[in-house]
């Protein structure tokens, strides 16, 4: 057999093969990042920075503690932002979509269980709102151009909270809950984590622009 009839047919063969592999290492792909969002719902980190308090001219005898500002974040949000930049759109979609079934169908997935019923807890809007986030997100990293990057962030989380708030006020009218409870809510679960979900988004999409480059040449 000549070489003119050779290499056609082993670009054939390798065509072939890679149809075969390429949708399976999409699935491990996808089913690990499905793992990392849930393996990250139940981390809290201690976020520990320097700041300059609102009394420090009324501070007497002032220690280093006063400087120093400590806050416990979930970082299940940034996480997703960072598994969208690293996967592209379609495929944090199919990640995010995989980890919300998981947790309404069989698997105490979630930060506070699961089941079918998780439905009407407060904070399921915010899990619900990672599909319309990875997506919105997912078309701005289209082109990982840093001001596409800081906007992926910006609206990917805000996407998150405010649905996230949304949803929350239905449940608690529904369950004829008090005005201060919705406030306090509110204040606890976005308020002040809005900005840290924020800047830890952005980082990751950093992190996870570089990845994805790695993905897509793999699969390529």
């Amino acid at each position: 057999m000549t070489q003119e009839v050779l290499i056609p047919k082993m670009k054939r063969l390798d065509k072939s093969q890679r149809k075969i592999k390429i949708p399976l290492l999409n699935f491990v792909i996808v089913i690990f990042c499905t793992i990392l969002i849930t393996v990250a719902s139940f981390v809290n980190l201690n976020i520990k920075h320097f700041i300059l308090p609102m009394s420090i001219f009324s501070i007497k005898n002032p220690t280093l503690e006063d400087f120093v500002f400590s806050f416990y974040l979930i970082p299940q949000i940034p996480i997703v932002m960072f598994v969208c930049a690293a996967l592209g759109r379609k495929m944090a979609l199919t990640s995010v979509v995989l980890y919300i079934l998981a947790g309404l169908s069989f698997a105490p997935i979630f930060g506070l269980g699961g089941g079918i019923k998780y439905i009407f807890e407060y904070g399921f809007g915010y899990i619900l709102a990672y599909i319309p986030a990875v997506i919105i997100a997912g078309l701005l990293l289209k082109k990982y151009t840093f001001p596409r990057m800081i906007g992926a962030a910006f609206t990917g989380v805000l996407t998150i909270h405010i649905i996230g708030i949304l949803y929350m006020i239905v449940i608690a009218l529904f369950k004829h809950s008090g005005a201060g409870f919705i406030g306090g809510w509110i204040t606890a679960q976005s308020g002040l984590k809005i900005v840290y979900d924020i800047i830890a988004s952005f980082l990751l999409i950093l992190i996870g622009k570089y990845i994805h480059s790695g993905v897509k040449f793999i699969l390529e």
